[in-house]
């Protein structure tokens, strides 16, 4: 007997139905649904349908979800701050919640010294300032970027997006002067070697671009996601994320941190690089950082983020008051709840669970975790390690039938990842674990 799933109707239900035939009718096809079920209501790491049909959530809207769907103090602080005013424009009128909002992202950031920040609307926009702070800053005009990373789908952004298949086609050309090395994939290792004698040669491969490709003289920035989220959930040896910090440092180039998956505790840390011990000159934050309203942001050193003049930064809807409300009060439940500490306990429990999966059953070929971060890589072969797109796909759905919601990435589409609420109960993550374990178990039969 489930507690908390409830399946009344098929999926999709007749209300959903009757939804989604208008969705095909009037909203453009490029934007696909994954769960074909139209949301009513969501508190915590529960949805329920029109229909009413509850689920639980493993995807939290997509990493944004932190402090869970519908978060009492977040509705609360968006209530508050609709009624007094909803928009000015910050740089006609400026108001109170920005304020306080770059002061708390300031104090909690992890860079030395003196820091400043500014607030968008979504990650791209925040990757796209954090790039132009870089390029004014240093007077440099390249970027350097990742296999498999993914920094949002603006045209600059889908420069230093890796992944070509969806996000890539018939789009070019993209922005110049973008450059791309390999991640430390250790499982799909690009130099074909094993993980510690490999003495993490990945990043050195930072270095060989710069004698071969792009001298450092000319680089702007590095950009890089601590753990690749779109790219497959990529966990980086302790060692390369220093590396790279090394040889950044070393060749007079700044490093931008892009945080948006992995920040707000997601790992273990507030903010993922905690985990390595390096700190960026800018990093970029969004997601959960205002609990569901969209809100992104750059933090920086604060010579670099005052080195653009007048207006070069900023936007109509950048920093709306009502989202920024919303963040303080994400940073508020974020300490009172203490999430990081919540993530590390989730990570464990889905981390064990995942690696008795693997045990078990033919499709799963990796696991890999940093706190609540999570990711299954699954595959026809464990020897050859054959990607298994179609039978990632058939998990999903089966579990979707059975009242769990969760989503996949990585470059061949086989990658679950566990974007859970930190608010997650220990009961309801249990409930979701055994749904979906019975779809892995079914599929790979």
């Amino acid at each position: 007997m489930k507690k908390y799933i409830r399946m009344k109707t098929e999926i999709p239900g007749p209300r959903s139905k009757e939804l989604l035939d208008l969705k095909k009718q009037y909203v453009m096809d490029s934007m696909s649904v994954h769960a074909p079920v139209i949301i009513d209501r969501a508190n915590g790491a529960l949805i329920t349908d029109v229909d009413g049909n509850t689920f639980i959530d493993l995807s939290g809207g997509v990493g944004v979800l932190a402090v869970g769907h519908s978060n009492p103090a977040v509705v609360k602080a968006v209530k508050e701050q609709a009624e007094r005013f909803l928009h000015t424009d910050f740089s006609v009128i400026p108001y109170e919640p920005f304020i306080r909002l770059a002061q708390q992202l300031c104090e909690a950031a992890p860079i030395s010294g003196n820091k400043k920040a500014a607030f968008f609307n979504a990650g791209a926009e925040a990757v796209e300032n954090a790039v132009k702070v870089a390029k004014f800053a240093s007077k440099k005009k390249a970027l350097i970027a990742f296999e498999g990373g993914f920094h949002g789908r603006t045209l600059l952004c889908l420069s230093l997006t890796s992944k070509a298949k969806p996000y890539k086609v018939h789009l070019g050309p993209f922005a110049p002067d973008v450059y791309r090395v390999p991640f430390a994939y250790c499982y799909r290792c690009p130099l074909k070697m094993q993980y510690p004698q490999c003495d993490v040669a990945c990043a050195d491969l930072l270095e060989r671009t710069f004698k071969l490709f792009v001298p450092p003289d000319d680089v702007a920035a590095v950009v890089i996601e601590p753990v690749q989220g779109e790219g497959g959930f990529v966990v980086p040896p302790k060692e390369y994320l220093p590396r790279i910090r090394e040889i950044c440092t070393r060749n007079n180039v700044l490093l931008i941190v892009d945080e948006i998956q992995t920040g707000f505790g997601r790992t273990g840390k507030m903010w993922a690089v905690e985990n390595f011990g390096v700190e960026p000159d800018i990093m970029c934050v969004a997601k959960s950082l205002a609990g569901g309203m969209p809100l992104s942001g750059i933090v920086g050193r604060a010579e670099l983020m005052d080195a653009p003049t007048d207006s070069v930064i900023g936007g109509t809807y950048v920093g709306n008051p009502v989202a920024c409300a919303a963040a303080l009060a994400v940073f508020q439940t974020m300490k009172e709840l203490n999430l990081p500490a919540r993530a590390v306990e989730i990570g464990k429990y889905m981390k064990n669970r995942f690696e008795s999966m693997k045990e078990k059953y033919r499709l799963v070929g990796d696991v890999r975790a940093l706190g609540a971060m999570v990711g299954v890589e699954f595959v026809k072969d464990k020897q050859t390690r054959e990607p298994a797109p179609d039978e990632t796909s058939a998990i999903l759905k089966k579990a979707m039938q059975n009242g769990v919601i969760a989503i996949k990435c990585g470059l061949y589409g086989n990658v679950i990842r566990m974007l859970v609420p930190l608010v997650t109960t220990d009961d309801q993550l249990e409930e979701a674990f055994d749904v979906l374990e019975n779809a892995i178990s079914e599929i790979s039969a």
